[in-house]
């Protein structure tokens, strides 16, 4: 068998994989979207739980503190359920002290392991408290359905794309298997999928549904890199194998936490509009 008919097989197979594991998540996702509420809020923190945890065992040998992280998480999120926006700062800056103390009590971690872990507090924790946030707005439930759109329709495209016409590497040293060509398709249908959205969406005017279209589909190349430079310096692939072929939470999850934050605030702009 050739080179090029080896690969074909392993392509649709792997296709496969990803559309049995993705489906049912993706049900699950809109369904506890739709719920809103204290359902959602948990959905997220357990998410985040499972981020965080995976993110601390990359480096095992830094032996970070993940339960204190967990528990600013859980602050995080019961802030964003309840409380405002500005609450979550003290939150943040309270895990410095939590992290430290755990630490210390823990009696075997690091200055990197302290950095590890608050790392997952700020960069998971405050993205899935955003997305709390943004369910809270007025008509949450749907823009945080079209942030999720664009976020995962895009990959898709980009994945798909990359796979077909992709020639020119987007960041080599950081994911070689990314392309610009697969950059762009994943940005047109982020794009595409929130303004079609739109249009059953009768309080998202196009021209803002557009605007949030272009905030998704630049944020979520720079989460899915961002969590890819990670595992890169880290020397790993995949996260964990929570979603099976799809890899771990962290690794489904890299570009939501950051179009969630881009969407909160794009968002916010458009209503004080």
């Amino acid at each position: 068998m050739t080179e090029a008919g080896a690969r074909a097989p392993r392509a649709g197979s792997e296709l496969l994989a990803r559309v049995a594991v993705g489906v049912p998540a993706v049900a699950i996702a809109v369904g506890l979207v739709l719920l809103g509420g204290l359902a959602f809020a948990v959905g997220l923190g357990l998410l985040g739980a499972a981020c965080i945890y995976e993110l601390c065992k990359l480096y095992p040998a830094v032996h970070a503190p993940w339960p204190a992280a967990l528990i600013a998480l859980a602050g995080l999120i019961a802030v964003a359920q309840y409380g405002t926006r500005g609450e979550l700062v003290l939150v943040a800056l309270a895990a410095i002290p939590l992290v430290f103390v755990w630490t210390l009590l823990e009696g075997h971690g690091s200055s990197f392991g302290i950095a590890l872990t608050l790392l997952g507090v700020w960069w998971v924790g405050l993205a899935l408290a955003h997305g709390v946030l943004l369910r809270r707005l007025p008509h949450g439930t749907g823009v945080v359905l079209d942030v999720l759109a664009g976020t995962f329709i895009g990959d898709s495209a980009a994945y798909l794309g990359g796979r077909a016409i992709g020639r020119h590497p987007l960041a080599p040293a950081i994911s070689p298997n990314k392309t610009i060509e697969g950059l762009a398709c994943g940005i047109a249908a982020a794009v595409l999928s929130v303004w079609v959205a739109s249009r059953f969406e009768h309080w998202l005017p196009g021209g803002d549904a557009l605007l949030l279209g272009a905030g998704v589909a630049l944020a979520a190349p720079l989460g899915d890199l961002f969590e890819s430079y990670i595992k890169r310096d880290a020397g790993t692939k995949d996260t964990g194998r929570l979603f099976g072929a799809h890899g771990g939470a962290l690794d489904r999850l890299d570009a939501v936490l950051f179009t969630a934050v881009a969407g909160y605030y794009i968002w916010r702009a458009i209503l004080a509009g």
